[in-house]
Order: C-alpha cells, then sequence, then structure tokens
C-alpha cells in the first residue's frame, strides 16, 4: 500500500475508502485504542499526575496489525472524530505506531461526503497536543476523583458504591429537585370560565375571568370566586373591545447536540444515547440507494449554531425551487451564538441538504429515518421564512344582576385570545409546537357592542404544582444552563448515573433519586461540597476549554484541584471515623436464626445477599431472595424474582431445586384465575394467563377504549 488512513470505525473506513480511491487503504481503530491501567490509579500524583496507560484488552491484535500496516506505508494519516476524544485517539495511536508526533498527519472532516473528505486530506495538520492535554486531564481528574472518592463512600454507605466528578453533579440536581418537591407546599387559587358564542356563529367560545372594574383580580379561595359568581348571575356579556394585530414566528436554530437530544427525547422519547448512537451512524455513512457510502449528517457533537455559507445556500435553492421565492426570508438569518460555546464545527446539518429524508428513506433503519428527518427539518426550517399569525384579543365586559342593581360602571372582565395563519412560513415544513399557551385558534367575526349568547359559568378549583422531576431532556437543557459537562458528554453521564449506579431511576419519563442517589449525595454536599457544586465543575470545564487553547498548563490545574481535594478527603476520613449510614433499603423484618438480631441487606462479589447486623460476632449470612407475593403453580411455594447470569430478570420457586419452575412471565401478586384460584402471570405481549397444569386459562389485553366499549354493550 502507498498510504494509510486510520479512523475509528468500520462505516467511517467504508465512507472515507470510496472518495480516495485506490491509492490507499483506510482501516478502522474500532475506537479508543489505550486507556489507563483499569482496577488500579495509575495516576503518580508524586510525579506531575504521570499517567500510566495501556493498551485496552482485546486490542493487542489489532494494535499489531496496524503496527506493520504503518510500517509499510508511505504515508500515515490519522483521521479520527474532530473533537478531543478523537484527537486524543490519534496521539495514543501515533504512540503505539511509534510515528513521530509532530511530523504525523492528522486529518479532520467536520462530514463525510466527497468534497470534504478530499479538502481534509489535501490540508492535513499535526496533531494538536493542546487539545491531547485538555482530554488527558479530563481523564486523570475523572480517576482521580473516582479512585479516591469511591472507596471512602463504600465504606460510609455501602461496598461498591462510586463518585464521579461530572456525575455526582448530575445526580445532585435531580436530589435536590426531589427536595423542592417534598418540600412544596401546595396554594390554593381559583378560575371562573363563561362559555360563550358569537352573534353569527354557533361556534363555542371559553372566556377567562380577568378581574372587574377595578383592574386584574387574583381568585384565592371559594368564597371569594363564590362572590363573583353571585355577581354574574343572569349576566349579559358584551364586546367591550376588539384589538387586532400581527406576530411573527421566528424558526429555531438548526441543531447543536443538547438541542437533538432534547427534541428526540421529546417527540420519540428517544435516550440520550440511543440518539447519539444514531447520529453516529448518519456521520460515519450509510449506503444510500442510488449514491453508495455517503455520510449523512456533520459531526454531531457541537455547541456551535454556525453553518457554512455552502451549505446555506444549497438549502435555499432547496426551498426556492420546492416552494418559491416568498419562502425565503428578505435577508440571511443567523442565530447568535451562547455565550462559551465552542466554535469548532458547524451546526448539525444534512452533508447535502438536496437529499430528502424521503430520498433515503428506504436505505435507513427506522430510528436513522426519524432522526435524520428532524435534522434535515430542523436546518431547512432554520433558513426559511418567517410565519406570520394575525391575532385577535376580545375584551368582554359582563354585567350581572347585583351590579345592575348597584348601576354605575361595575362590571366583571373576561378575555379571550385567538389568531389566524396569514403565512405558514417555515411551519409548512416543521411545526416546533410553539404558539401561545391558551390561544383558541381562529375567532368568529366580533366588534365593540356586540352582545353574546351565554352558555355556561363555571368557576374551577387549583392548586400550584410542584416543580416537576426531571427528565432526561430537561436534565440535559440544566446541564447545558450551568455549564456542567460538554456535548461530547451528556449523553454518558445520564446513561451513567440511571443504568450502573443504581443511585437514580426512570418512572415513565421522570428521573427519580433512590434512597442510595440521596444518601450519597447528603454524604457529598456535607463532606465535598465542591465536588457536587455546579459553579465549581462548571469552572473546571472552563478550565479544560483554557487548556485546550493553550492558555492554561494542565499540570498546574491538576496540582490546583487535587491539592484542595486530597485535603478535604483527609478531613473527611478523620471526622467520620467508625461512622456508618445505614439506609432503610437495607433493612429487613427477617430475623438471624443464630442471634435474633434483623438481618440486612449487603452487597457482595456477586450481587445482594443478607447478613447478621452482629458481625463478627454472628458471621451468619443466607441468600437475597425478593419475593413477588405470587404462589408457584406447580408446588404452592413462593416465586421469587432471579437473574440470569448477564442480569436478566426471571421468576422461579423458592423451592428449588425441589421444585424446577421458572418463567419470563411477571407474576400478580393480587390477581387470581378465576378458574383454579393460582396466581396469574403476564406475558410481554400483556397477555394474562394461568400456568398451572391442566388450566390454559388466559385473558388478552384489552384496552380501555375496547373495555369502555364492551360495558357498554353490556349496559345496553
Amino acid at each position: 500500500m502507498s498510504k494509510l488512513v486510520i479512523v475509528e470505525s468500520p462505516a467511517k473506513a467504508k465512507t472515507i475508502k470510496k472518495y480516495l480511491g485506490s491509492g490507499y487503504e483506510v482501516k478502522a481503530s474500532m475506537g479508543h485504542v489505550r486507556d489507563l491501567y483499569p482496577s488500579k490509579l495509575s495516576v503518580d500524583v508524586k510525579h506531575d499526575f504521570a499517567p500510566k496507560y495501556a493498551v485496552i484488552k482485546g486490542k493487542e491484535k489489532l494494535i499489531a496489525e496496524l503496527s506493520e500496516d504503518a510500517k509499510k506505508a508511505e504515508e500515515v494519516y490519522l483521521a479520527t472524530d474532530p473533537d478531543r476524544e478523537g484527537e486524543a485517539i490519534s496521539w495514543h495511536l501515533a504512540t503505539l505506531l511509534h510515528l513521530d508526533i509532530a511530523k504525523t498527519k492528522r486529518v479532520k472532516f467536520n462530514e463525510i461526503n466527497k468534497k470534504s473528505v478530499q479538502n481534509g486530506m489535501a490540508h492535513p495538520s499535526a496533531i494538536d497536543m493542546d487539545i491531547v492535554n485538555a482530554q488527558q486531564a479530563r481523564r486523570i481528574l475523572d480517576r482521580l476523583v473516582g479512585y479516591r472518592l469511591s472507596p471512602f463512600i463504600s465504606q460510609k454507605i455501602r461496598r461498591g458504591l462510586s463518585a464521579g466528578r461530572v456525575q455526582s453533579v448530575a445526580v445532585r440536581l435531580i436530589v435536590d429537585r426531589e427536595e423542592e418537591i417534598n418540600a412544596f407546599v401546595p396554594e390554593e387559587y381559583w378560575t371562573i370560565e363563561a362559555k360563550l358564542s358569537a352573534p353569527s356563529s354557533r361556534k363555542v367560545l371559553k372566556a377567562s375571568f380577568v378581574g372587574d372594574e377595578t383592574g386584574k383580580v387574583e381568585l384565592k379561595s371559594k368564597e371569594q370566586t363564590d362572590a363573583y359568581l353571585q355577581r354574574l348571575e343572569n349576566a349579559v356579556y358584551t364586546v367591550a373591545g376588539v384589538k387586532k394585530g400581527s406576530r411573527k414566528k421566528q424558526p429555531q436554530p438548526p441543531f447543536i447536540t443538547s438541542t437533538l437530544q432534547q427534541e428526540a427525547s421529546r417527540r420519540m422519547g428517544f435516550t440520550a444515547q440511543r440518539t447519539m448512537r444514531i447520529a453516529q451512524e448518519l456521520y460515519e455513512g450509510v449506503d444510500v440507494e442510488g449514491i453508495g457510502s455517503v455520510g449523512l449528517i456533520t459531526y454531531m457533537r457541537t455547541d456551535s449554531l454556525r453553518i457554512s455559507e455552502e451549505s446555506r445556500a444549497e438549502g435555499n435553492q432547496f426551498i426556492l425551487s420546492e416552494y418559491g421565492e416568498k419562502y425565503l426570508p428578505e435577508k440571511p438569518r443567523y442565530f447568535k451564538v451562547r455565550a462559551g460555546a465552542q466554535d469548532g464545527h458547524e451546526a448539525i446539518r444534512p452533508a447535502m441538504p438536496s437529499l430528502t429524508p424521503e430520498r433515503v428513506k428506504g436505505s435507513l433503519t427506522t430510528d436513522q429515518y426519524k432522526i435524520y428527518s428532524l435534522i434535515w427539518k430542523r436546518f431547512i426550517a432554520s433558513l426559511m421564512a418567517n410565519s406570520i399569525q394575525d391575532t385577535v384579543k376580545v375584551d368582554i365586559h359582563a354585567v350581572g344582576d347585583t351590579d345592575r342593581e348597584a348601576g354605575g360602571e361595575k362590571y366583571c372582565q373576561f378575555g379571550i385570545s385567538g389568531y389566524t395563519v396569514r403565512f405558514d412560513g417555515y411551519t409548512v415544513l416543521y411545526d416546533d409546537g410553539a404558539d401561545a399557551a391558551g390561544d383558541a385558534g381562529a375567532l368568529p367575526e366580533m366588534e365593540a357592542g356586540n352582545v353574546l349568547k351565554f352558555k355556561e359559568l363555571t368557576g374551577n378549583q387549583h392548586f400550584t404544582q410542584p416543580p416537576a422531576r426531571y427528565t432526561e431532556a430537561s436534565l440535559i437543557k440544566m446541564l447545558e444552563e450551568t455549564g456542567v459537562g460538554r456535548p461530547s458528554t451528556y449523553a454518558s453521564i445520564i446513561s451513567t448515573i440511571v443504568s450502573r449506579r443504581g443511585y437514580v431511576v426512570r418512572e415513565n419519563k421522570s428521573l427519580k433519586p433512590t434512597e442510595l442517589g440521596t444518601a450519597v449525595t447528603n454524604l457529598l454536599k456535607a463532606k465535598f461540597p465542591k465536588i457536587v457544586n455546579t459553579k465549581f465543575t462548571a469552572g473546571m470545564e472552563n478550565n479544560l476549554d483554557e487548556v485546550e487553547k493553550g492558555d492554561l498548563d494542565y499540570i498546574q490545574m491538576l496540582h490546583t484541584f487535587y491539592d484542595d481535594f486530597d485535603g478535604t478527603l483527609q478531613k473527611a476520613k478523620e471526622s467520620m471515623q467508625g461512622v456508618k449510614i445505614e439506609l432503610e433499603e437495607d433493612k429487613t423484618d427477617i430475623p438471624c436464626e443464630k442471634c435474633g438480631r434483623l438481618m440486612v441487606v449487603k452487597v457482595g462479589r456477586y450481587g445482594k445477599f443478607l447478613a447478621c447486623p452482629g458481625y463478627p460476632e454472628c458471621k451468619n449470612t443466607k441468600p437475597y431472595v425478593l419475593e413477588t407475593g405470587a404462589t408457584c403453580p406447580v408446588c404452592g411455594g413462593n416465586v421469587i424474582t432471579k437473574k440470569t447470569k448477564r442480569g436478566y430478570t426471571f421468576y422461579g420457586c423458592s423451592n428449588y431445586p425441589n421444585c424446577n419452575f421458572m418463567t419470563w412471565d411477571a407474576p400478580l401478586k393480587d390477581q387470581k384465575c378465576p378458574r383454579c384460584g393460582s396466581s396469574l402471570f403476564k406475558s410481554r405481549g400483556g397477555v394474562l394467563k394461568c400456568l398451572k397444569e391442566g388450566c390454559g386459562y388466559e385473558e388478552k389485553k384489552t384496552s380501555a377504549k375496547k373495555r369502555a366499549k364492551a360495558d357498554a354493550e353490556v349496559e345496553e
């Protein structure tokens, strides 16, 4: 071979190979190739935090093959992703392959198409050691916090726990929100709504009470509301004024990493990790019928709203040909980038704006199509003209019996707002659902003096609601707003706190802290306030940005952090010597057969088990059994929850090995078979069934709508 190009993934290699031709060999490193030694600190804190790296297990053969390829090659190009992680992978590859760091050609592609690849290959640069050092600093910081702090909290709370420099801050945000919810005291308030119709229309309009002749009134109690309802008995509702206007709705900017993750979560329920995996596939390249392997979007880890003028021109040309000139704005629209955003990459956009989602749909998986369609529509819409709406606000005066008897100018104020679309603009393509709340849509023609037909008047009690729990989307937004993490880390932060540590659980889309997560957070807040402080963590992110720009020495930064952190850790150890935090979830009502104490849940090498709290005087232990409340259809024993070696849940009899009953179907605690009285089980398809031999009872899943229809037919 004459020239060797190394990228991370086979898909990316295949796409790039297509554009480079026969003079190049393109190989994949399969992601990271080297990392800090596992199972030990691997950072020499006494010698300027020198890291100790090792080839990632399983990559030895690959490195040997790449090394042989590099020796044969005339030139070696390192074309890993254009970010910190990609720069670090290039540096590790150069080191392992014994390449000259200063002379090795580093190539970056913001998008993977013919022009971008050829341009990148024609203008290689050297490996940027400032960017590499920023990545090293982050990795070392995370290892220092994880390996020094995790043993401490494991000793004080429960074995096997871990803490993370950024993940612990994310957990704190969720814990703090839960505390806000628990401390929230609802406040009562009331609303009054009048259902009316215009003289020339049968459409029922909902008018909201605003106040009275003195101005705006907030209804705080039933007594206050009843007083107004009494005033409104036999009221005549008259249009006092109609205010017409217009408003422009500007399209949202093209996606950055955080907004793509938020929108994919809101619209499709995708996790951040799922969204980023699909976006990576679209960036690296897919086989499109009639075109071949091609990267469909630009690089997906970015917080910049900048787009190239070339892509703007291509998008404008598509809009012009598809929708016409009136759908282009009079002046090009440029979106303001938030303070602190990096501008190394463009916003996330289609690599070829003319390649519509429908054109490539047959070549994509369902998920790929959904994400590509979202990115493509958002980008094209961001270039389009504003939507223009005609607005109308109707002011209504209601005069009831009480006000008429009093005479003078007494009345109650009601209001209705609505709008019609004069020009759809960008919404012809992308509906962002951002219309004003409470608008009634199109209103019939009304003018001052019109008497409206009365239909109904109601007073409604409400209570203020606590703040909502974070969802993945809202947590990502908060991380971005507080400066915690960066676009490349949001998905891994959330994945880590939910899937690995047991500190947070999902309830529908909401993120709720567990008792364990709350206990760990409270311990960190008390003893390591900086570690879980958003401003401190954001400051560390800014320091890493300064390292990347070459404005801060990363060794100096590590010393500043670690000297303070190590001192705090020593003080915490001294102040909590002999202290053990007990969790309610670790307590049981199961007595120890040997000494009578109530056993507690412990976590060992192979998972949870029950142990006597009297250790070392009493060393009694027994397996931890999670009962389901259902009975075994074979022997009548208890059905318990079990786990396979890979962590999958199944159910079996507690009398094993004397009884071999097991099932993947979930047992139902309170539902019994109407035929034989045994416990019912629910399959993944929603079918309720009895598993007792010879019974055969089944009850198929019925939707609420079908059940209601069936009930209605029975009543008839």
